[in-house]
């Protein structure tokens, strides 16, 4: 982006994702640090790769943190295996995998709602070889199903998400409209209407599309957006995006929801990765 007044200019709120900028301090020292950096909002993947269900003391020594820090969580992720890496979602893996799925789904819940988080973001799941693609897809409907439900006991809404094929190369949606589809699915099998399309402009970027066209086409059914510049998966300006333009046409398209900030800092403390967004624009409810 190229100055801080056509960025306070777009007037949207911006959170910080606490599990791949901060990463070079403790877990919880991390909502603390991007308080100092003057956020008031963040978002996290599941922060225990290998617990499903973690210690109770390990999930209140995270909301003693979040809570101490002053922030406000606005999106967390289902348990989906080993992120950044190569396991890329659980929920439409059979066998063990489901199953710490399905058993993350009433924490995970839990603790957004102990929070007030609203937003519950599920990876579906890298293709299996051998193994009939419709047979996964028909594991992960359901158990989005049950997860979209855990979500609107909470008041929240349930995100599926786009991956980049570069990337993830057997994660099955790697398209705005693939990911869309799912959206649509769960929503009918539920009759919640609580699924949301989870719009990473970097992934989607990645994958070649035409961002300007997804915006209009999805931002509709959109209820998180999630930034970084490419090439690098650096911040705003270390690459070739409009992102300025992007963002402003998202607000023309009627978004009106939190963007969040999942980028890489550099060579460089994460506290220093924010200087093309001015400090009104981080301090946002």
């Amino acid at each position: 982006m190229p100055g801080s007044e056509t960025a306070a200019a777009t007037d949207q709120r911006f959170d910080v994702n606490l599990s791949i900028l901060f990463t070079e301090l403790p877990l919880l020292e991390r909502p603390a640090a991007a308080a100092a950096a003057g956020f008031t909002a963040v978002e996290l993947w599941w922060p225990w790769t290998h617990a499903p269900v973690p210690d109770q003391s390990e999930l209140d020594a995270l909301k003693k943190a979040i809570e101490g820090a002053g922030v406000h969580l606005v999106g967390l992720n289902f348990y989906a295996g080993q992120l950044p890496g190569p396991d890329r979602g659980a929920l439409s893996i059979p066998g063990e995998e489901s199953e710490r799925f399905r058993a993350n789904i009433d924490v995970a819940a839990a603790f957004a709602e102990s929070l007030g988080c609203r937003a519950l973001n599920a990876l579906y799941g890298n293709r299996v070889e051998g193994l009939d693609p419709a047979v996964q897809d028909e594991l992960a409907l359901k158990n989005l199903a049950l997860a979209a439900r855990a979500a609107d006991r909470i008041g929240a809404i349930l995100l599926i998400e786009t991956l980049n094929k570069p990337e993830s190369p057997h994660y099955p949606l790697v398209s705005a409209p693939a990911a869309v589809e799912v959206v649509d699915r769960v929503n009918e099998a539920t009759g919640l209407g609580n699924a949301r399309f989870l719009m990473d402009l970097y992934h989607l970027s990645m994958n070649g599309e035409d961002l300007p066209s997804v915006i209009e086409q999805y931002t509709a059914k959109t209820g998180h957006v999630q930034i970084a510049d490419n090439p690098g998966r650096g911040a705003p300006g270390t690459g070739s995006l409009p992102l300025e333009e992007l963002i402003g046409g998202l607000r023309k398209a009627g978004y009106d929801g939190w963007i969040g900030l999942e980028y890489k800092p550099g060579d460089r403390p994460s506290a220093e990765a924010f200087d093309w967004l001015p400090a009104e624009a981080r301090a946002a409810r």
